[in-house]
Order: structure tokens, then C-alpha cells, then sequence
């Protein structure tokens, strides 16, 4: 999830297209980029099935907001596959922002669908942007939403499967450095492809920074940098460096040229680390289930006396289950957030986190 340049405005008016032109094409994946993701091993993807979460500051050390990233095993059409959530939020100079995508991808990291969206409410003229891309009988279809003001582009366009092998896309790519950086070795010569702001086919690439020492929390580890530069067809290339930790936490991530940087500020638990996990089977301790048992019928009467004192709860969950069933939304999250945000209660000045998307 990165924010445009800071000499970029906003997102305006999408290039429709009805798939890929002969240059585009042309402008395929490079075989060491397709064999590396085709080439990706369960026990690989097992590893990278962990949350990262970090704070955004300021070249003077000020906190200005948060960034987290899940990764979990998950169905899709009755199919395994792996989802992955990221989400950022807080403000630019006093607006509030947001970025969060959603992406359902498989073992090697094909994308089957994945929901991006992110806005910037400025006073007087908001600015929205939503893309949403998913696989329907063999084609890759995109729809993108992008709302400056009052004004609303809308604009639809396919590519053949056949033409996206080595796509790497917002959700993707975040996952597909997890993987190369527990590797600790980024193999040579991966071009893979993506998508610039006008979904027209570009390069994405891979540099090693090798590795140094950096502070987390106080302590002194050592992190492997990975150096990320998307190749833009009309303007400059763009640069991000990440660094992660041994276990592929993500330490810190900064754009060249911006101020802004995602850090971590504590290193993850070690307890499971130092520790082999022994199966608890607590049905055959009596007193552990004896236990839960009292301990569930506590907070199922805690449960019950707390909706018996708020009877609203129930017709306010009753109201968005009808609106819901009724509309049909193909994006839940974005629906329950529109239908749940006249309910929140003014932040009193100051209290909203600062953040930058990047």
C-alpha cells in the first residue's frame, strides 16, 4: 500500500482499456520471476501465515499512526487458499485517510481476488479511489471507482490470465517479500509485471540490500533489506527499502524521498520460539474443564445481563442483517463501515492518529 508521490495529485480520471495493447504485452514477466512463484513450497507459505504490525513517524521521531498486515489460511469458492488483510489509517495534515486491501491468493501467490481501496476526506473535496479485480472464466476483470468531490469516474477493463503470469498486486506483493526475505537471498533477474494507476501493464523489481544492524525496541538485530523499484511507463521510477527480521517480520519500510517511516517498535514474542508446543487436551483434566465450565456460564450471564441493559444492541444488529440480506453487497467490509459510520461519536481535536498512506 503506497501513496503516490508527494509531487502526484490525487488519483483522476481511469484510462479504460479493453486489455492489454501489443507493447503492454510485450512487457511480460521475466521466467526467473514465474519459476520463483511457481516454485513456492507449502512449507514456505506456513511460514508467512503470521500478523506484522508497525508505527508510521516522522524524520523527527514523532508518531504519526499505525500499519498492520494479517496473513491466514482461509476458503474461497470451497477452495484453500490464503487471505491477506493490510490496513492503514489516521491523517494528512489534519484529513482523515485510510488504506486497506483485502486479497484472496493461492499457494503461488496468483491472485483470485482482491478488493484495494483507499481515500483522503479533505474539507470541501474528498477523494476516494476503490479497485476491486477478480479471476471469471479466465480473464482477470477490474472494476475501479474513483470519486474527487462530487465528480465519479467509473471504469471496467479484462486482461486474459494467459497475459498476467508474474502479476504482482498490491495485496500479493507484500506476501511475496515475506517470502523472499526468510530466504534471505533475492534471486537474480525476477521482473515480475503489475499495474500503474491507470491499470496499464508495468515492471516491478527486486534489488538486495543485504544485511545490517538496526534497533528494535531497544535491542540491537540484525535485518535483510529488500529494495522494491515499480517502473513507470511516463514518469520516474519509484523506490521502497524493507527491512525484516529473521523470522520475516517486517522491521521497517520507507519510500525514497519520503519523510515518512514504518518501523517496528517491539520485537515479536519469543515464548513460542523457546518452547516446543505440547497439545493441551484440557477434557481430560477435570479440573481445567471444571473450570471452563463455570468460567463460560460467567460470561454467558455477564453476556446476557449486559443485552437485557442495552436492548438496542440487538435491534441495531437486527437492522444491518435486514439492510445487508436486502442489498447484497459484494463488499461486506465496505458496506458495514458506510452503514455503521454516522454511529460514531466526534473525536474531540487531536485525537485522530496521524498517519501517511505509503
Amino acid at each position: 500500500m503506497e501513496a503516490p508521490p508527494e509531487d502526484e495529485a490525487p488519483v483522476g480520471p481511469l484510462v479504460g482499456s479493453a486489455g492489454p495493447s501489443h507493447g503492454e504485452q510485450s512487457r511480460g514477466a521475466s521466467d526467473e520471476a514465474i519459476i520463483f512463484m511457481s516454485s513456492i513450497e507449502p512449507a514456505e507459505i506456513q511460514k508467512c501465515a503470521f500478523p506484522d504490525s508497525m508505527v508510521t513517524v516522522s524524520e523527527g521521531g514523532t508518531d504519526l499512526g499505525r500499519f498492520s498486515v494479517t496473513v491466514e489460511f482461509a476458503h474461497r469458492a470451497q477452495e484453500p487458499c490464503l487471505m491477506l488483510h493490510a490496513q492503514s489509517q489516521g491523517a494528512i495534515d489534519g484529513s482523515p485517510c485510510g488504506t486497506t486491501v483485502t486479497a484472496y491468493l493461492n499457494a503461488n501467490l496468483e491472485v483470485l481476488e482482491e478488493d484495494y481501496h483507499e481515500y483522503v476526506k479533505l474539507e470541501g473535496r474528498s477523494w476516494d479511489k476503490r479497485c476491486y479485480m477478480v479471476q471469471h472464466n479466465g480473464q482477470m476483470m477490474i472494476d475501479k471507482v474513483t470519486t474527487i468531490g462530487e465528480e465519479v469516474t467509473k471504469e471496467s477493463v479484462s486482461y486474459p490470465k494467459s497475459t498476467l503470469s508474474g502479476l504482482v498486486t498490491e495485496g500479493s506483493i507484500l506476501l511475496l517479500m515475506r517470502l523472499i526475505a526468510l530466504k534471505k537471498k533475492v534471486p537474480a533477474h525476477m521482473r515480475f509485471i503489475s499495474f500503474d494507476q491507470g491499470l496499464h501493464i508495468i515492471h516491478t523489481t527486486f534489488g538486495e540490500l543485504g544485511l545490517k544492524q538496526m534497533d528494535v525496541g531497544g535491542k540491537t538485530v540484525e535485518v535483510f533489506g529488500i529494495e522494491r523499484i515499480v517502473h513507470s511507463v511516463d514518469e520516474s521510477p519509484t523506490t521502497w527499502q524493507c527491512y525484516f527480521l529473521d523470522d520475516g517480520h517486517l522491521a521497517s519500510r520507507v519510500q525514497l524521498g519520503s519523510p515518512i517511516t514504518m518501523r517496528l517498535l517491539q520485537l515479536p514474542s519469543q515464548i513460542e520460539k523457546g518452547f516446543e508446543k505440547v497439545p493441551l487436551v484440557w477434557e481430560e483434566d477435570m479440573q481445567m474443564q471444571s473450570n471452563f465450565l463455570d468460567r463460560k456460564e460467567e460470561l454467558r450471564a455477564d453476556h446476557a445481563s449486559y443485552l437485557r441493559h442495552h436492548p438496542e444492541i440487538r435491534a441495531l444488529i437486527s437492522d444491518f442483517l435486514q439492510l445487508l440480506l436486502l442489498r447484497k453487497p459484494d463488499d461486506v467490509f465496505q458496506f458495514a463501515r458506510d452503514y455503521f459510520l454516522p454511529f460514531a461519536s466526534p473525536r474531540p481535536p487531536g485525537s485522530s492518529l496521524k498517519a501517511s498512506l505509503s
